[in-house]
Protein backbone atom coordinates (compact mmCIF):
# COMPACT_ATOMS: atom_id res chain seq x y z
CA UNK A 1 0.00 0.00 0.00
CA UNK A 2 1.51 3.31 -1.06
CA UNK A 3 1.42 6.71 0.69
CA UNK A 4 0.45 9.72 -1.38
CA UNK A 5 2.80 12.61 -0.55
CA UNK A 6 0.59 15.64 0.04
CA UNK A 7 2.43 18.77 -1.13
CA UNK A 8 -0.28 21.05 0.21
CA UNK A 9 0.02 19.59 3.69
CA UNK A 10 3.84 19.84 3.75
CA UNK A 11 3.68 23.35 2.31
CA UNK A 12 1.20 24.47 5.00
CA UNK A 13 3.45 23.11 7.77
CA UNK A 14 6.56 24.86 6.38
CA UNK A 15 4.66 28.12 5.87
CA UNK A 16 3.47 28.04 9.48
CA UNK A 17 7.11 27.90 10.61
CA UNK A 18 8.03 30.71 8.21
CA UNK A 19 5.15 32.83 9.53
CA UNK A 20 6.39 32.40 13.12
CA UNK A 21 9.94 33.36 12.16
CA UNK A 22 8.71 36.39 10.21
CA UNK A 23 6.79 37.53 13.33
CA UNK A 24 9.97 37.23 15.40
CA UNK A 25 11.92 39.29 12.85
CA UNK A 26 9.18 41.93 12.76
CA UNK A 27 9.51 42.29 16.52
CA UNK A 28 13.12 43.32 15.82
CA UNK A 29 11.94 45.88 13.26
CA UNK A 30 12.72 43.81 10.14
CA UNK A 31 9.99 42.81 7.69
CA UNK A 32 11.26 40.41 5.00
CA UNK A 33 10.50 41.80 1.53
CA UNK A 34 10.35 40.03 -1.84
CA UNK A 35 10.51 42.02 -5.10
CA UNK A 36 9.07 40.26 -8.14
CA UNK A 37 9.68 41.60 -11.65
CA UNK A 38 7.43 40.54 -14.53
CA UNK A 39 8.03 41.71 -18.09
CA UNK A 40 5.20 41.44 -20.64
CA UNK A 41 1.82 39.71 -20.38
CA UNK A 42 2.49 35.99 -20.31
CA UNK A 43 -0.68 34.51 -18.67
CA UNK A 44 1.16 31.64 -16.91
CA UNK A 45 3.74 34.08 -15.52
CA UNK A 46 0.94 36.32 -14.23
CA UNK A 47 -0.59 33.37 -12.33
CA UNK A 48 2.80 32.55 -10.75
CA UNK A 49 3.40 36.18 -9.75
CA UNK A 50 -0.06 36.43 -8.15
CA UNK A 51 0.59 33.21 -6.20
CA UNK A 52 3.90 34.58 -4.95
CA UNK A 53 2.17 37.75 -3.80
CA UNK A 54 -0.48 35.69 -1.95
CA UNK A 55 2.25 33.58 -0.35
CA UNK A 56 4.01 36.71 0.96
CA UNK A 57 0.75 38.02 2.46
CA UNK A 58 0.05 34.66 4.08
CA UNK A 59 3.35 34.62 6.02
CA UNK A 60 3.43 38.36 6.75
CA UNK A 61 6.14 39.40 4.29
CA UNK A 62 6.23 42.54 2.16
CA UNK A 63 5.67 41.95 -1.53
CA UNK A 64 6.84 44.45 -4.17
CA UNK A 65 5.66 43.91 -7.74
CA UNK A 66 7.25 45.54 -10.79
CA UNK A 67 5.14 44.84 -13.88
CA UNK A 68 7.03 46.13 -16.93
CA UNK A 69 5.81 46.44 -20.52
CA UNK A 70 6.81 43.90 -23.18
CA UNK A 71 9.10 46.45 -24.90
CA UNK A 72 11.29 47.01 -21.80
CA UNK A 73 14.99 46.84 -22.79
CA UNK A 74 17.70 44.80 -21.09
CA UNK A 75 19.31 48.06 -19.92
CA UNK A 76 16.09 49.31 -18.31
CA UNK A 77 15.67 45.99 -16.53
CA UNK A 78 19.28 46.05 -15.29
CA UNK A 79 18.73 49.57 -13.96
CA UNK A 80 15.71 48.42 -11.93
CA UNK A 81 17.65 45.42 -10.56
CA UNK A 82 20.51 47.69 -9.48
CA UNK A 83 18.02 49.90 -7.63
CA UNK A 84 16.51 46.85 -5.87
CA UNK A 85 19.99 45.50 -5.02
CA UNK A 86 20.54 48.73 -3.06
CA UNK A 87 17.08 48.86 -1.42
CA UNK A 88 17.34 47.83 2.25
CA UNK A 89 13.61 46.92 2.38
CA UNK A 90 14.07 44.32 -0.38
CA UNK A 91 15.68 41.06 0.79
CA UNK A 92 14.84 38.86 -2.19
CA UNK A 93 14.66 39.66 -5.91
CA UNK A 94 13.07 37.44 -8.50
CA UNK A 95 12.69 38.07 -12.22
CA UNK A 96 9.85 35.92 -13.53
CA UNK A 97 10.97 33.77 -16.48
CA UNK A 98 10.62 33.58 -19.39
CA UNK A 99 11.45 37.20 -20.29
CA UNK A 100 10.69 38.47 -23.83
CA UNK A 101 13.17 37.21 -26.45
CA UNK A 102 14.93 40.55 -26.97
CA UNK A 103 16.05 40.66 -23.33
CA UNK A 104 19.39 39.08 -22.38
CA UNK A 105 18.23 36.60 -19.73
CA UNK A 106 21.75 35.66 -18.61
CA UNK A 107 22.73 39.30 -18.01
CA UNK A 108 19.54 39.83 -16.00
CA UNK A 109 20.06 36.79 -13.74
CA UNK A 110 23.73 37.67 -13.22
CA UNK A 111 22.83 41.24 -12.24
CA UNK A 112 20.80 40.17 -9.18
CA UNK A 113 22.94 40.34 -6.04
CA UNK A 114 23.82 36.78 -4.90
CA UNK A 115 22.66 37.84 -1.40
CA UNK A 116 19.17 38.59 -2.78
CA UNK A 117 19.01 35.83 -5.41
CA UNK A 118 16.24 33.79 -3.74
CA UNK A 119 15.77 31.64 -6.87
CA UNK A 120 19.44 30.55 -6.56
CA UNK A 121 20.10 31.05 -10.28
CA UNK A 122 23.16 33.33 -9.93
CA UNK A 123 26.46 31.57 -10.81
CA UNK A 124 27.76 32.28 -7.28
CA UNK A 125 24.77 30.47 -5.73
CA UNK A 126 24.96 27.66 -8.30
CA UNK A 127 28.60 27.21 -7.30
CA UNK A 128 27.68 27.11 -3.62
CA UNK A 129 25.04 24.44 -4.30
CA UNK A 130 27.77 22.49 -6.12
CA UNK A 131 30.09 22.60 -3.08
CA UNK A 132 27.25 21.88 -0.64
CA UNK A 133 27.89 25.14 1.24
CA UNK A 134 24.80 27.13 0.27
CA UNK A 135 22.42 29.58 1.87
CA UNK A 136 19.79 29.35 -0.87
CA UNK A 137 18.90 26.17 -2.74
CA UNK A 138 16.82 26.24 -5.95
CA UNK A 139 13.19 26.14 -4.87
CA UNK A 140 11.82 23.02 -6.57
CA UNK A 141 14.66 20.65 -5.56
CA UNK A 142 14.68 22.15 -2.03
CA UNK A 143 10.92 21.53 -1.86
CA UNK A 144 11.38 17.86 -2.72
CA UNK A 145 14.02 17.41 -0.01
CA UNK A 146 11.64 19.10 2.46
CA UNK A 147 8.89 16.62 1.49
CA UNK A 148 11.17 13.63 2.06
CA UNK A 149 12.10 15.00 5.50
CA UNK A 150 8.43 15.64 6.38
CA UNK A 151 7.57 12.00 5.67
CA UNK A 152 10.72 10.77 7.50
CA UNK A 153 12.04 9.16 4.32
CA UNK A 154 15.73 8.46 4.83
CA UNK A 155 17.95 9.70 1.98
CA UNK A 156 21.39 8.57 3.20
CA UNK A 157 22.73 5.53 1.37
CA UNK A 158 19.76 5.37 -1.03
CA UNK A 159 20.19 5.24 -4.80
CA UNK A 160 18.50 8.32 -6.27
CA UNK A 161 17.89 8.34 -10.02
CA UNK A 162 16.98 11.68 -11.57
CA UNK A 163 15.51 11.75 -15.07
CA UNK A 164 16.27 15.20 -16.51
CA UNK A 165 19.37 17.41 -16.30
CA UNK A 166 17.98 20.97 -16.37
CA UNK A 167 19.81 23.73 -14.50
CA UNK A 168 16.63 24.49 -12.53
CA UNK A 169 15.70 20.99 -11.33
CA UNK A 170 17.81 18.01 -12.46
CA UNK A 171 21.35 19.25 -11.77
CA UNK A 172 20.68 21.02 -8.45
CA UNK A 173 18.54 18.08 -7.25
CA UNK A 174 21.56 15.81 -7.84
CA UNK A 175 23.72 18.12 -5.69
CA UNK A 176 21.13 18.30 -2.87
CA UNK A 177 20.77 14.51 -2.79
CA UNK A 178 24.56 14.11 -2.68
CA UNK A 179 24.67 16.54 0.25
CA UNK A 180 22.19 14.25 2.02
CA UNK A 181 24.46 11.24 1.30
CA UNK A 182 22.49 9.55 -1.47
CA UNK A 183 24.20 7.81 -4.38
CA UNK A 184 23.03 9.71 -7.46
CA UNK A 185 22.57 8.84 -11.13
CA UNK A 186 21.35 11.49 -13.59
CA UNK A 187 19.63 10.24 -16.75
CA UNK A 188 18.79 12.32 -19.83
CA UNK A 189 17.87 12.09 -23.51
CA UNK A 190 21.22 10.46 -24.44
CA UNK A 191 21.21 7.91 -21.62
CA UNK A 192 21.44 4.31 -22.80
CA UNK A 193 19.49 1.65 -20.89
CA UNK A 194 17.44 4.31 -19.07
CA UNK A 195 14.78 1.76 -18.08
CA UNK A 196 17.39 -0.52 -16.43
CA UNK A 197 18.89 2.40 -14.49
CA UNK A 198 15.48 3.75 -13.39
CA UNK A 199 14.58 0.27 -12.09
CA UNK A 200 17.49 0.46 -9.61
CA UNK A 201 16.19 3.67 -7.98
CA UNK A 202 15.18 3.74 -4.33
CA UNK A 203 14.18 7.36 -4.97
CA UNK A 204 13.13 8.22 -8.53
CA UNK A 205 12.77 11.86 -9.60
CA UNK A 206 10.99 12.54 -12.90
CA UNK A 207 11.80 15.98 -14.34
CA UNK A 208 11.72 15.36 -18.04
CA UNK A 209 8.70 17.38 -19.23
CA UNK A 210 7.02 14.46 -21.05
CA UNK A 211 3.55 13.31 -19.96
CA UNK A 212 3.42 9.85 -18.34
CA UNK A 213 7.02 9.13 -19.39
CA UNK A 214 7.66 6.99 -16.30
CA UNK A 215 5.67 3.77 -16.60
CA UNK A 216 5.22 0.96 -14.06
CA UNK A 217 7.71 -1.36 -15.79
CA UNK A 218 10.65 0.98 -15.08
CA UNK A 219 9.90 1.48 -11.35
CA UNK A 220 11.35 -0.74 -8.63
CA UNK A 221 8.92 -2.23 -6.08
CA UNK A 222 8.77 0.01 -2.99
CA UNK A 223 10.46 3.00 -4.65
CA UNK A 224 9.77 6.60 -3.63
CA UNK A 225 8.66 8.52 -6.75
CA UNK A 226 8.77 12.32 -7.00
CA UNK A 227 7.07 13.80 -10.07
CA UNK A 228 8.15 17.32 -11.09
CA UNK A 229 6.31 17.38 -14.43
CA UNK A 230 3.27 19.49 -15.18
CA UNK A 231 1.79 18.67 -18.57
CA UNK A 232 -1.63 19.52 -19.98
CA UNK A 233 -3.38 16.67 -21.78
CA UNK A 234 -5.63 17.01 -24.84
CA UNK A 235 -8.71 16.90 -22.55
CA UNK A 236 -7.35 19.89 -20.59
CA UNK A 237 -6.43 17.85 -17.49
CA UNK A 238 -3.03 18.18 -15.85
CA UNK A 239 -0.74 15.20 -15.53
CA UNK A 240 2.85 14.64 -14.51
CA UNK A 241 5.85 12.89 -16.04
CA UNK A 242 4.75 9.74 -14.18
CA UNK A 243 1.81 7.54 -15.17
CA UNK A 244 0.40 7.86 -11.64
CA UNK A 245 -2.44 5.32 -11.86
CA UNK A 246 -0.16 2.60 -13.20
CA UNK A 247 2.91 3.39 -11.08
CA UNK A 248 1.40 4.15 -7.64
CA UNK A 249 0.73 0.52 -6.65
CA UNK A 250 4.44 -0.31 -7.02
CA UNK A 251 5.66 2.54 -4.81
CA UNK A 252 6.03 3.14 -1.09
CA UNK A 253 5.56 6.92 -1.53
CA UNK A 254 4.55 8.96 -4.58
CA UNK A 255 3.67 12.59 -5.36
CA UNK A 256 0.50 13.33 -7.35
CA UNK A 257 0.12 16.00 -10.06
CA UNK A 258 -1.37 18.45 -9.24
CA UNK A 259 -0.94 18.78 -5.46
CA UNK A 260 2.50 17.20 -5.09
CA UNK A 261 5.77 19.01 -5.75
CA UNK A 262 4.07 22.15 -7.14
CA UNK A 263 2.88 23.75 -3.87
CA UNK A 264 6.39 23.45 -2.41
CA UNK A 265 8.15 25.66 -4.96
CA UNK A 266 6.70 29.02 -3.82
CA UNK A 267 6.95 27.92 -0.17
CA UNK A 268 10.71 27.39 -0.55
CA UNK A 269 10.95 30.79 -2.27
CA UNK A 270 9.42 32.31 0.87
CA UNK A 271 11.86 30.31 3.01
CA UNK A 272 14.80 31.65 0.97
CA UNK A 273 13.49 35.21 1.33
CA UNK A 274 13.26 34.73 5.10
CA UNK A 275 16.84 33.39 5.06
CA UNK A 276 17.99 36.45 3.09
CA UNK A 277 16.34 38.79 5.60
CA UNK A 278 17.93 36.95 8.53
Amino acid sequence: MYTRIDGKEVSAAVRENIKNEVSALKAQGITPGLAVIIVGNDPASRVYVNNKKKGCEQVGMNSFEYALPEETTTEELLELIEKLNNDADVHGILCQLPVPEHIDEEKVLNAISPDKDVDAFHPVNCGKVMTGDYRFAPCTPAGMVEMLKHYNIDIAGKHCVIIGRSNIVGKPMAMLMLKHNATVTVCHSRTQNLAEIAKQADILVAAVGRPKFVTADIVKDGAVVLDVGINRMADGKLCGDVDFDAVCEKTSYITPVPGGVGPMTITMLLKNTLEAAK
